[in-house]
């Protein structure tokens, strides 16, 4: 685990469940999953509180690697997931819920991706 800031620490895709379940156990709560695509990876931060304190852990990863569902131990998380990949065609594995791309009203298939630099 790398210390970005106070806050924010980068972590491996490999080490998220993990971390998931540490702070589930600890009475965190799941506050939000960002998702953005730059230079062909996808940066994910997810987000938890307790009490006063907020933590942030950034999930770096290629485009073609799958991140595994946290909605098993957060059940918020299905929408969240649900929305990465229909927004951006994050691979997410063992989803609790999977939606099959009918979540969200959209024309046309990841929306939040170029195209360009998805090829």
């Amino acid at each position: 685990m790398e210390q970005l800031q106070d806050t924010l620490f980068k972590i491996e895709a490999t080490d998220l469940l993990d971390i998931v379940m540490e702070k589930r156990a600890d009475g965190w709560r799941l506050v939000q999953i960002c998702c953005s695509y730059v230079n062909e990876e996808y940066d994910i931060i997810y987000s938890f509180a307790k009490e006063y304190e907020f933590i942030n852990y950034k999930v770096v990863t290629p485009k073609d690697v799958s991140v595994t569902s946290i909605s098993r131990v957060y059940n918020a998380a299905i929408f969240y997931e649900n929305e990465m990949r229909e927004l951006f065609g994050c691979p997410i594995a063992n989803m609790e819920v999977d939606l099959k791309n009918k979540f969200i009203r959209i024309e046309e298939e990841t929306p939040f991706i170029d195209k360009k630099e998805a090829e």
